[in-house]
């Protein structure tokens, strides 16, 4: 067990002990039998690099951190993934994320379905990716889009994969939110108001299931922000994104909530890199869905990813500790990748 492992078990296990059973089953959950979740953390967990020696690694620990995404430098490559539901974990939710995230020089991605108001998100000072799922009535996206924007936001991320959670999943009950016993995190779509939505089709803010590339375009021209298309794991998918706009991908299987018996993001990575590559080397590509120790970052840089997204670790640790918690996720994994850098060398491809 590594270091941050350990960390992460203890953050996991300690908002275990304070959340109510059906939320913590909600952000455990896993697809199918867990198998793609399970594999996912294996993957990553094996991940080998090749020592160098001789490479005069001599930058601080802060130089070998930095990065940039879209052109915004980052004191670390390890980014917080867009996930819903904060507001159960702590009750400032992505708010108080964003303290953390600040702190640590990273970047938040912030969920369609976040019940905190874009501007309490974007006081921290962290910069801000709007996670966007396309809604039946287009209308309603372009509401959210617009605002997010507005609020501060520097790039969309156009989530093109669902989740299918099943119950009996060994990583716990998925019980949709809205469908949670009275208390925080029951809410979605809260960035929409009452007028937003009077008079609309029934279904009209539910999940669009027609979204084809032109969306990428139709986003961009919306609010003039780059558009990162996360959930890609076929290469070819991965070729027409760029063909069709997008500034990144994010190689993601959803935390193992999509398919269980889909690929893994590690396994994926690869083919997913060079095909971007093939039509535009400044398409980025990030990776998550399982990345848990520093050596994971390294490697994932190695096969030319931009950044990895952190998901599971940093909601407990939110919930454990509020936003001391997210800072320690960060910290650990920033460090980790520093120690792995400086054993191989600046890894990036």
């Amino acid at each position: 067990m590594t270091t941050t492992t350990a960390l992460f078990d203890r953050l996991e296990a300690e908002a275990r002990a304070e959340l109510p059973a059906h939320v913590a089953g909600y952000v455990a959950a896993t697809a199918g039998a867990g198998q793609c979740h399970a594999e996912g953390l294996r993957d990553w967990a094996a991940a080998r690099l090749v020592p160098r020696v001789l490479q005069g690694v001599s930058r601080t620990d802060a130089e070998l951190a930095a990065t940039t995404v879209l052109g915004t430098p980052l004191r670390t490559p390890v980014l917080v993934a867009p996930m819903a539901q904060q507001v159960a974990a702590h009750p400032r939710g992505e708010a108080e994320t964003a303290r953390a995230v600040a702190a640590a020089g990273s970047l938040l991605g912030v969920s369609t379905n976040t019940a905190v108001p874009f501007d309490e998100v974007a006081v921290a000072g962290a910069p801000w990716w709007y996670q966007v799922y396309v809604l039946r009535d287009r209308s309603l996206t372009a509401a959210l889009v617009e605002r997010a924007a507005a609020a501060g936001a520097t790039a969309l991320v156009l989530t093109v994969d669902t989740t299918a959670l099943t119950p009996s999943a060994p990583g716990g009950q998925s019980i949709e939110p809205t469908e949670w016993p009275a208390g925080p995190g029951r809410e979605r779509l809260t960035a929409l108001t009452q007028a937003d939505l009077a008079d609309r089709e029934a279904g009209a803010a539910t999940p669009a299931l027609d979204v084809g590339l032109e969306t990428i375009g139709w986003l961009a021209e919306r609010t003039g922000l780059p558009v990162v298309v996360k959930g890609v794991l076929h290469p070819d998918d991965a070729r027409a994104c760029a063909q069709a706009g997008a500034a990144g991908v994010v190689v993601s299987t959803h935390g193992g909530r999509r398919l269980g018996e889909s690929v893994t993001s590690a396994a994926a990575l690869p083919g997913v890199v060079a095909a971007v590559r093939s039509v535009d080397a400044g398409v980025e590509v990030y990776a998550d869905s399982g990345v848990r120790s520093g050596a994971a970052v390294a490697w994932a840089l190695a096969q030319g990813a931009r950044a990895v997204f952190v998901g599971r670790p940093v909601w407990w640790g939110l919930a454990a500790r509020g936003a001391d918690g997210v800072a320690a996720v960060l910290e650990a994994l920033t460090a980790d990748v520093v120690t792995a850098l400086r054993q191989c060398g600046d890894v990036r491809a």
